[in-house]
């Protein structure tokens, strides 16, 4: 399995669809309120057209998303350290107390191209390198660095999604100055009134939320990947495979329930959390109350941990001291857990009193939900490669003659580079990001949208 069919440069503009059927359901739908949105938009379907716009923005993948899906489908994974550690999927534990798990079958930031398992790995020297000591089949270095179109059909929708907004709220916004003009309606019973410069904050917030994120993503692709075996001491990128390092890994039981456990972890967090319900009333204007529930999720206790490991990119290893990086990227999460019921009567009616002294509400489910980096996983990072004392080389009985063995990895900051340490490989990362040009452009024309409706008033 390889990438030979697979152009990784998009160029200017890809047309995408979903690859999931769940997402073409989505698709369809939105395509259709387009439609008829259009057909009736002075007779006001813009506002139904603009949410079809969105709707198809938001189930259409990303330029190569598809593509590298195709591929990771079709490539044979790497053996697991346990058999059948995590089933995919969903599975129903108990129907009688409703209890669930779901592994998500999909990951987006799993290996892409085949990689080395354990029944492979040099178990007498971690530093070594694997085979010839070429670099892993997903190395930058032999994949190259993937490059998103400018325009996808997402960045175009979301455009498409804010002009037909923009245009049918400006025609309410004209609609309703002309009954205030006439007397037939007073300013303060105007509904938007405000939309205008609702529209303009709106655009800015987005816009500096989207120029951070495109200097992220501008970091990854512009820093070159160094290999192992080459790197010197100073800020680097580094992509390889998760394995241990002598302080092995740790077997996550979360919450301390041995049901839940998730084997080969070298960083973990999980969330205990709790479906909370209660009723709210409000009373409207001319006197009418009306009592409708309200639900939401709330965190009740949580926990993380790490130990070292190392990165192995094929040709050879380096230390990774994961406890110094700040930013951490899990991706998605490995397994979830629900329940109807807490794990002990004490828990149950704990959580339960909690929710109805604080909220006069009741708990209806729990929720487990873990996140972890395992081994044999992809890794990529930015840090800062340092030199190791002579007495961690010591406890390890390495005399530093090879370079890669003295040196290892810290999350540190340095001039224009921000530590951070993500699950996936350089490909698999940016095989999922919108362009540059999709995350300053959307929010400059809602912006432009915005500040255009003051016109109006």
């Amino acid at each position: 399995m390889s990438l030979d069919g697979v152009n990784l440069n998009r160029g200017f503009f890809h047309f995408t669809v979903p690859y999931h059927w769940v997402n073409w359901i989505g698709w369809v739908i939105g395509l259709l309120m387009v439609i008829g949105g259009l057909i009736t938009f002075i007779d006001g379907g813009g506002i139904v057209a603009a949410i079809g716009f969105f709707v198809i923005a938001l189930v259409s993948p990303a330029s190569l998303e598809t593509d590298l899906h195709n591929v990771r489908k079709n490539a044979p994974q790497p053996d697991d350290l346990e058999e059948a550690a995590l089933k995919n999927g969903y599975e129903m534990e108990s129907w009688f107390f409703g209890r669930s798990s779901y592994s998500p079958t999909n990951d987006p930031s799993d290996w892409i191209l085949p990689a080395p398992g354990p029944s492979t790995w040099n178990k007498e020297d971690r530093y070594a390198q694997d085979g010839d000591g070429s670099a892993l089949p997903e190395h930058p270095t032999k994949v190259g660095t993937p490059i998103p179109a400018t325009f996808a059909t997402f960045g175009v929708s979301m455009i498409l999604f804010i002009i037909t907004l923009a245009i049918s709220i400006g025609m309410l916004v004209v609609d309703e100055q002309k009954q205030i003009d006439d007397g037939t309606l007073t300013a303060d019973a105007a509904s938007f009134t405000y939309a205008p410069l609702l529209m303009t904050i709106i655009g800015a917030i987005w816009l500096i939320v989207g120029f951070f994120q495109h200097k992220r993503q501008q970091q990854m692709i512009d820093t070159p990947t160094s290999l192992v075996r080459s790197v010197s001491v100073g800020s680097a990128e580094l992509v390889g495979q998760i394995r241990p390092a002598p302080e092995q890994w740790i077997n996550v039981v979360v919450d301390g329930n041995p049901r839940r456990m998730i084997p080969g972890c070298v960083d973990f967090r999980w969330e205990y959390e709790v479906y909370v319900c209660r009723q709210e009333t409000s009373t409207d204007s001319e006197g009418n109350t009306t009592t409708k529930e309200v639900c939401n999720w709330r965190s009740i206790r949580s926990d993380h941990g790490h130990v070292p490991f190392m990165l192995h990119d094929g040709t050879g290893a380096i230390r990774v001291e994961s406890g110094t990086f700040k930013k951490k990227n899990f991706g998605n999460f490995v397994k979830q857990w629900t329940s109807n019921h807490a794990d002990t009567l004490r828990d149950h009616f704990k959580t339960e009193f909690a929710a109805r002294l604080f909220s006069d509400g009741d708990v209806r489910k729990h929720r487990w939900t873990a996140y972890a980096l395992r081994i044999g996983n992809p890794i990529y990072l930015l840090g800062m490669v340092k030199p190791r004392s002579r007495d961690e080389l010591a406890s390890e009985g390495l005399d530093g003659s090879i370079g890669h063995t003295a040196i290892s990895v810290h999350g540190e900051n340095s001039p224009g580079m921000k530590a951070n340490l993500q699950r996936g490989t350089e490909l698999a990362n940016l095989g999922t990001i919108r362009s540059s040009a999709e995350l300053l452009l959307m929010p400059i024309v809602c912006l432009l949208c915005g500040i255009s409706m003051y016109s109006l008033l």
